[in-house]
């Protein structure tokens, strides 16, 4: 596809989508990038409207927009807005809050956070891309210190495993998931998901890691506050600060989660990191929360 954006200058961004034509004509390139196909009777030859956009089946005279069939769909503020949205959660380096987006967009909040809430969905991993090689593997707490709770034993806060595939440089990859427990079970199922199966796997000594010995070449060592497994705590440290930072509080963790995995995956593939993004939210369907879904 010509004219894709690439790169994160915010001017050079502003620029290309500064109108909501532009802006549904990108939208209209992506979705037909390899050929139209109506989507109702499924013909290949179509009419160009007057509106920006939109297509019309030559055959059943089905007319379909940018956004139909999309994430984007029935989205109820300026498509450039979106379009800002999208940008700032995929190009800038920590993401944005959804209150200083609506300080920003002149949005409510909760609508800000409606729709962050889709781009994340579509930021989840694809799992088809485990880690590989030399791994390192902990879980951690998200929340304050609970009295009289140390360690694993902080039931009440929501217990994150992560595992980071490590380098000559430093960190390569990452992945986090929410877990009910550090059990054997739980923890043999999130390796399972998102590590290659004979990989070397370095953790501390937690038993519940022992049955991933049959999948994995299992190392485990004492962790000594941090010191023996550095790669994988400096993560940790990571994510709580970009969590507190940020955010400060927030539910629905793995969303969040996702988010920062997937930034943080493709820091060396920065220059289309909006593209394939906005590729990614053509191909989750219209997505309509309840009143219920909390914020």
């Amino acid at each position: 596809m010509k004219n894709v954006f690439s790169g994160l200058n915010i001017l050079e961004f502003t620029e290309k989508f500064s109108t909501d034509e532009k802006c549904l004509t990108y939208l209209s390139d992506m979705k037909w990038a390899n050929g139209y196909q109506c989507g109702n009777c499924r013909h290949y030859k179509y009419h160009i409207t007057g509106k920006t956009g939109t297509r019309v089946c030559a055959k059943c005279k089905y007319l379909e927009s940018a956004t139909a069939r999309t994430v984007f769909h029935k989205v109820k503020f300026s498509i450039r807005k979106a379009f800002h949205i999208v940008y700032v959660m995929s190009c800038g380096k920590k993401g944005m809050s959804s209150h200083e987006l609506s300080r920003q967009l002149d949005l409510r909040q909760k609508t800000c956070w409606y729709f962050q809430k889709k781009v994340r969905m579509a930021m989840e991993s694809s799992g088809n891309h485990p880690l590989k090689g030399q791994i390192e593997v902990d879980e951690f707490f998200v929340g304050g210190p609970e009295e009289g709770k140390p360690g694993r034993g902080n039931e009440k806060k929501p217990l994150v495993a992560i595992a980071v595939q490590t380098d000559t440089y430093g960190i390569h990859r990452c992945y986090a998931k929410v877990i009910e427990n550090a059990g054997g079970d739980e923890i043999c199922a999130f390796l399972n998901e998102k590590v290659e199966k004979g990989s070397t796997v370095k953790t501390d000594k937690w038993t519940g890691y022992k049955p991933s010995a049959n999948d994995f070449n299992l190392v485990q060592e004492k962790s000594n506050s941090g010191k023996t497994h550095k790669l994988v705590h400096r993560q940790i440290m990571m994510i709580k600060a970009w969590l507190r930072g940020i955010h400060h509080r927030c539910k629905n963790l793995q969303d969040y989660l996702n988010e920062y995995c997937y930034r943080f995956n493709r820091l060396k593939r920065t220059n289309t990191i909006f593209h394939k993004l906005i590729v990614r939210m053509l191909k989750v369907p219209p997505i309509i929360f309840q009143r219920t879904v909390s914020i």
